[in-house]
């Protein structure tokens, strides 16, 4: 009897998990939604003023604040990817799959300053807007800095804002609300942004970095405060990475091209990582009915997709040619350096594709198998190559 009850609370068990798939799969968009959408109504946040980002504490990088976690490295890097000899520039280099570096033998390459803005790290529901300083999203972004912004520390000095961003919720809905929680984060931004350039000087070139949130006040930041203005050739790259930017709809709005290829300077490196199958809908469900910088609609149009391996717009690249993907620990508080596992290809959507789900990251993948988290770390190596190249162009067509 004992027995005949066990096994049918074992198919009790496992009728219940079934109806729980079927109902994510069903209602996966409106779980989402409950489970993260706020209810509250959105709080009108008073403008930041103009001098706040003087204060160290509103920053969680920059160059005056100690061990900043844009310092981190893999404690297997010179192992994986020979920087105890070389750049991960000059490792590219050797693959010949790119062009000679312009920097001549012997001198100290010039270093450019590097404006990142963190993604979202907010996960609660009780607000539109996260607080300024939130120490439930602090670990998190620092988490995310160690693995995004460590890919600029050879370059330059690093200069990430808090901001009071949108909490996640606001990107799944299409509610009001939402619209509003984002400009209030985009006004942080680009106060700090205006601070980041007293503090540089005139003159001074740098670089753009961002993933999601950050990526898209990026983009906002680049139509409507550096467009038409001399900053534009002041920019060495912008990685606008993990965030749709429509190639018809955005693009032709912005003051920068896409990254034709891999030594050119002045550009865009946007791309989405997705292992296949794809289904990008939960992307797609707001995308498509939503209107661009231009003022069109974005519907049915390609996303910007430069191969962050090959370093060119729709481009494919092998696993061969990934010079190394973080991957990450158990508890996710550290990452060793793994060359030649995750492929790239850009497909006519505009997602990049890493082929089948990699073994190696086996958590943290949201629904359709989107690794928006692991973005940067899926490509760490070839980013930091990519970027050392891109500079190097960049200061030799300067001078």
């Amino acid at each position: 009897m004992a027995a005949r009850i066990f096994l049918y609370l074992i198919a009790i068990i496992i009728v219940l998990v079934l109806l729980a798939g079927i109902a994510w799969s069903l209602f996966q968009d409106e779980l989402l939604e409950m489970a993260l959408v706020p209810s509250e109504e959105i709080e009108i946040l008073e403008e930041i003023e103009e001098n706040a980002y003087a204060d160290s504490a509103l920053w969680l990088i920059r160059p005056d604040i100690e061990n900043p976690p844009s310092d981190w490295m893999p404690d297997d890097y010179g192992d994986a990817s020979g920087a105890d000899e070389a750049t991960d520039l000059e490792v590219a280099e050797s693959s010949g799959d790119i062009g000679p570096d312009p920097v001549i033998d012997g001198e100290e390459p010039e270093r450019l300053p590097v404006f990142y803005v963190l993604p979202t790290t907010y996960l609660d529901r009780d607000r539109w807007n996260a607080p300024i300083r939130s120490p439930a999203a602090l670990e998190r972004q620092r988490l995310f800095a160690a693995s995004q912004a460590s890919v600029f520390n050879a370059v330059g000095e690093i200069w990430a804002p808090l901001y009071r961003q949108a909490v996640i919720g606001a990107f799944l809905t299409d509610h009001r609300n939402a619209e509003v929680a984002l400009r209030f984060a985009y006004q942080d931004v680009e106060v700090a942004f205006a601070h980041f350039l007293s503090e540089i000087g005139e003159d001074q070139p740098f670089i753009l970095a961002g993933h999601s949130q950050g990526s898209l006040h990026l983009t906002t930041l680049l139509a409507e405060r550096i467009a038409g203005t001399p900053l534009v050739d002041r920019i060495a790259a912008a990685y606008i990475i993990g965030w749709p930017i429509s190639v018809d709809a955005d693009l032709p709005a912005l003051p920068l091209a896409a990254c034709a290829d891999a030594q050119s300077t002045n550009c865009i490196i946007a791309f989405q990582s997705f292992a296949e199958p794809a289904d990008a809908h939960q992307i797609s469900r707001i995308y498509d009915v939503s209107t661009g910088l231009t003022g069109a609609s974005r519907a049915d149009t390609a996303m910007l997709c430069v191969n962050p391996v090959s370093g060119a717009v729709n481009g494919e690249a092998e696993a061969a040619d990934n010079l190394g993907a973080l991957v990450p620990n158990e508890d996710m508080n550290g990452a060793n350096l793994t060359p030649g596992v995750i492929p790239a290809r850009c497909d006519e959507q505009g997602l990049l594709l890493v082929g089948q789900p990699p073994e190696e990251f086996g958590r943290y993948i949201l629904p359709g198998n989107n690794y928006h988290v692991f973005d940067y770390m899926l490509f760490w190596s070839n980013l930091r190559a990519d970027v050392e190249r891109r500079v190097a162009n960049f200061v030799a067509a300067s001078e």
